[in-house]
């Protein structure tokens, strides 16, 4: 730990364990990490702040990765997970600003919180069909990412998980995920369209806050709850159509939403929260409030 003038390393293949911190803040590593197929664990911020790692190659035996473990690798260009890991720990790869690749192996269930928080170079990811779970901030901030297919296998992705992801333009929401959490897009400013499918039942608090390029949403007909804010802001937005499951339009749910210029509210509405409309300034012609 902290040995700052190592410049190189080879891990041997009779090594079975990487312990937490073993080679946290070794600064002057360069190059190319590769970590044989004999281990099979790394640990907590094994490998935290080694800045001049530019890839990282890990086996096919390791099953988990560390919290914080390639943490704050702002030289790495490119990772390849291998097959054997179903697990991504939080923050395992937070700020790697720098890395533009990232193979992630068919055996991963769950990418951990703040997973690739503030990845800012990433523009493109392939989330495989075994991932299941999506961590809170998992993918926040990785402002490079430009299209987005979330597989069917994925049932839950947490607050703020795609929030800031401001070069998306494109976004696939699989059909097993039902609902969507508070804030799991918001600040998707360069998204254009957007289908809910109808698997979802809960649009969560600002999910798509601050999308202010959207000009196309389909709402998926299972949906029954609008949260607050969850399309506040959305300046770019002419049309929208309800759909008739929907009981509870929470507050200032499309405040700003300024470009709106016809909006029909379905009879299963029977509540309307606080400034759930303010400031939809282009709204024009007849609003009828059902019965």
């Amino acid at each position: 730990r902290n040995c700052s003038g190592l410049t190189s390393l080879t891990i041997p293949d009779s090594v079975t364990t990487i312990d937490g911190r073993a080679f946290s803040g070794c600064s002057g590593l360069t190059g190319d990490l590769i970590i044989p197929d004999s281990v099979t664990s790394i640990g907590d911020q094994a490998f935290w702040n080694c800045s001049g790692l530019t890839s990282i190659t890990i086996g096919n035996s390791v099953t988990s990765i560390g919290n914080q473990s390639f943490s704050s690798l702002s030289g790495l260009t490119s990772i390849t997970i291998g097959n054997s890991i179903t697990e991504i720990g939080g923050f395992a790869f937070n700020n790697c600003s720098g890395l533009t690749s990232v193979t992630i192996g068919n055996s991963v269930e769950t990418i951990g919180n703040s997973a690739f928080r503030g990845c800012s170079g990433l523009t493109s990811l392939t989330i495989p069909d075994s991932v299941t779970s999506i961590g809170s901030y998992a993918f926040d901030y990785c402002s490079g990412l430009t299209s987005l297919t979330i597989p069917d296998s994925v049932t839950t992705i947490g607050d703020q998980a795609f929030s800031f992801c401001s070069g998306l333009t494109s976004i696939t929401i699989g059909n097993s995920i039902t609902g969507i959490s508070s804030n799991a897009f918001t600040g998707c400013s360069g998204l254009t369209s957007l289908t809910i499918p109808d698997s979802v039942t809960t649009i969560g608090g600002g999910a798509f806050n601050n999308c202010s390029g959207l000009t196309s949403i389909t709402i998926g007909n299972s949906v029954t709850e609008i949260s607050s804010s969850a399309f506040s802001n959305c300046s770019g937005l002419t049309s929208l159509t309800i759909p008739d499951s929907v009981t509870e339009i929470g507050g200032s749910a499309f405040n700003g939403c300024s470009g709106l210029t016809s909006l029909t509210i379905p009879d299963s509405v029977t509540t309307i929260g606080d400034r759930t409309f303010l400031n939809c300034t282009g709204l024009t012609g007849n609003l009828t409030i059902p019965d």
